[in-house]
């Protein structure tokens, strides 16, 4: 049997995974994005169910002054004797802290910072009893730092030490420790987290090292290689129930040339082997596929996800993910049954910071999306609409708005320092389904009265315009109170939809 990599397509970056029984756990970084960490559910490392998040709550999440790239990076989650336990870096406030639960469904605890700078933090669990936390850092030169702590309280139990600079590739970042039989291995990511990405390991008969770094470096990396997936690292290892060894990462899918991976950093899943003097090695020889060898692994595929969202639920389904974290509620469910309403403010998609934004990830080369929007704009300015969002820089909007006392629909583009309309309409209806369909080089952006009408396509844009990263969102600006509504279907029925092509 065979699976197909990326097993979570489409920004999805720095996986972790862990295992409690038959059941495994993934998290991902998630930035300046809100609800903090995406939380994932397997029963077979390559069928991905998202359950929620770790960070839900403002005493947990507290993104008002992230810059682009900025927020929670790189998590690391973790089970011992029953309590779940993820540790994560807010780099725009409050640095390494860590939370826990019993239940990974459920909530998680308030935050406990831990007193160690770096990044990419980890937690290790002893067997007799003592925790490591492990940490990227340039104090003296940069390597990964370590400490003992209590997890409950985060403090520190020992002084911070440097245990490894890795092999000389730069940035030596996201440690993992294990222990696997009589060693200690020291898994880490060099090279940077673009095409020079790998990852190494050392080994030592203790976990604070000194540790040996394996003859074999790096076990995965593709760099220098022409490969469809490129920048292969920050792997995270796990072992089956029947004692096998696989590795999750993060790598990207390069689309033309020059090379851009619009649909961001995502998770790809490997097996590990092991050479007869111990080492580790992942994939292929240190390479890996679209298409691997499901070996040992007893898929169990899920439901195939819905392409459409009616917004019925009393709560935003795990996909759906906001910019930062506004000072007050943006959207609401319970206003109108079947509707998604956005309240607008003053901030725009250019400006780095909290708009009324609702969007998910772009997970496809190839999709389709439209959302059905009424709204009357009753001054000029006043606007709503879908968006390809890249960062404040980089994005792509078909809208409605009010220019000069006229409704108008709207197709713009923003590209670095360049920002202009590039298309303006006339419309005088009461709602706009808005279109945006995508392939793996273009954007194309329409609107047409009903779901049931072929849009008319009014403006294009090329894939690589929009930058690397994450794509498909809905948004809504404006300085007033006036609602923005996605409904339900024809008359009345259906909000925001992903069809794939």
């Amino acid at each position: 049997m065979h699976y197909r990599n990326p097993v979570i397509g489409g920004f999805h970056p720095d996986p972790s995974v862990c295992r409690s029984g038959e059941d495994y756990y993934l998290v991902t970084s998630s930035f300046e994005y809100s609800p903090g960490v995406p939380l994932f559910h397997s029963k077979d490392l390559v069928h991905w169910e998202p359950i929620g998040h770790c960070l839900t709550r403002p005493e947990q999440l507290d993104l008002s002054k992230a810059w682009t790239s900025g927020g929670i990076y790189a998590p690391t989650i973790r089970v011992h004797e029953r309590t779940f336990y993820m540790t994560t870096t807010n780099v725009s406030g409050g640095g390494n802290f860590i939370v826990y639960t019993d239940n990974p469904r459920g909530g998680w605890s308030d935050p406990i910072y831990v007193d160690q700078p770096g990044i990419d933090p980890d937690l290790f669990f002893d067997d007799d009893g003592t925790v490591y936390f492990s940490t990227s850092w340039d104090r003296d030169g940069q390597g990964i730092y370590q400490s003992r702590i209590d997890p409950r309280t985060g403090r520190r139990l020992s002084d911070i030490q440097l245990v490894w600079k890795g092999t000389g590739g730069q940035f030596p970042e996201a440690p993992h420790l294990y222990r696997i039989g009589e060693w200690y291995y020291l898994l880490i990511a060099e090279g940077g987290t673009e095409y020079g990405h790998m990852a190494t390991v050392a080994r030592s008969n203790r976990p604070d090292g000194s540790f040996e770094s394996c003859p074999h470096n790096p076990i995965l990396t593709h760099r220098s290689l022409q490969r469809p997936i490129q920048a292969t690292g920050h792997a995270d290892f796990v072992q089956t129930p029947d004692g096998h060894w696989w590795a999750v990462f993060l790598g990207i899918r390069p689309a033309g040339y020059p090379m851009r991976h619009h649909l961001g950093r995502e998770t790809f899943l490997a097996p590990v082997s092991w050479t007869e003097d111990g080492w580790p090695i992942i994939g292929e020889g240190g390479t890996v596929s679209e298409t691997m060898r499901a070996d040992g692994l007893a898929l169990s595929p899920l439901p195939a996800p819905p392409v459409r969202d009616d917004f019925e639920a009393a709560s935003l389904a795990p996909a759906w993910t906001l910019l930062r974290t506004p000072s007050s509620p943006r959207w609401t469910l319970a206003e109108q049954a079947g509707c998604l309403t956005l309240r607008g403010t003053s901030a725009t998609l250019n400006d780095g910071g909290a708009p009324a934004f609702v969007g998910r990830r772009q997970q496809h080369f190839a999709c389709r999306v439209s959302a059905r929007l009424a709204f009357d704009p009753q001054r000029d300015g006043e606007e709503a609409g879908l968006t390809v969002f890249m960062n404040e820089r980089f994005h792509y909007e078909i809208a409605v708005t009010r220019i000069g006392g006229e409704r108008k629909a709207l197709f713009r583009r923003r590209i670095g320092s360049l920002w202009k309309v590039e298309h303006e309409a006339p419309w005088g209806e009461e709602s706009i389904v808005l279109t945006v369909r995508a392939d793996r080089e273009h954007y194309a952006f329409g609107f047409a009265s009903g779901e049931d009408r072929e849009p008319f396509w009014f403006g294009r844009g090329g894939m690589r315009d929009a930058g690397d990263g994450i794509g498909g969102r809905i948004y809504r600006r404006h300085p007033s109170d006036v609602r923005d509504r996605q409904r339900r279907g024809v008359a009345n029925a259906g909000a925001f939809r992903l069809v794939r092509l």
